[in-house]
């Protein structure tokens, strides 16, 4: 598994206050907002799609919408069709494009893991060659949990490889 190090590395002596895991969960941990997500990885950009593809009632698509809208995930562009009021698409931000490879990573492990048949869909590039999901250093090397340190990062900064600072918490 992944190893704590420098102050963390006792993991009883400090708490995950301030846990990045924890704050998406809280932003995008329900179903209907990672499946909404899913529709707009799939090109939905209408209220009405959200709601029916997803299968959930106007009222939690508005509250979802709404909530990934004021958190940034979505921008709201309007438009309007003839003789009808004004609406709005969502459309997804830099910081919504980024939720990419979580929603491509569920997607990857629900095929190997929960379709026992085989996987109902085939993810490939233009090419047709298979996509795959995983966790790479910045020169694309391919990481396994052993692979990875965590450490307390620098407030602000990127941490560094000899950085053993105390202050904060992963």
């Amino acid at each position: 598994m992944m190893k704590l190090v420098g102050p963390l590395a006792d993991r009883d002596r400090w708490q995950a206050t301030h846990c990045s895991i924890a704050k998406a969960i809280d932003l995008i941990g329900t179903r209907s907002a990672i499946l909404i997500l899913r529709e707009a990885f799939y090109g939905a950009t209408r209220f009405d799609q959200f709601a029916r593809r997803v299968g959930i009632t106007d009222a939690v698509a508005s509250a979802r919408l709404r909530e990934l809208t004021e958190a940034g995930i979505f921008t709201k562009v309007p438009y309007q069709e003839p003789g009808q009021r004004v609406r709005y698409e969502y459309r997804l931000t830099e910081m919504g494009r980024d939720l990419f490879p979580v929603v491509m990573s569920l997607w990857q492990w629900g095929n190997e893991y929960l379709q026992p048949d085989g996987a109902p869909l085939a993810v490939t590039d233009s090419s047709h060659r298979p996509v795959r999901v995983g966790v790479v250093t910045d020169t694309s090397e391919t990481l396994e949990p052993e692979d990875v340190e965590v450490r307390v990062a620098r407030a602000g900064r990127e941490p560094r490889g000899d950085d053993s600072s105390t202050t904060g918490t992963t």
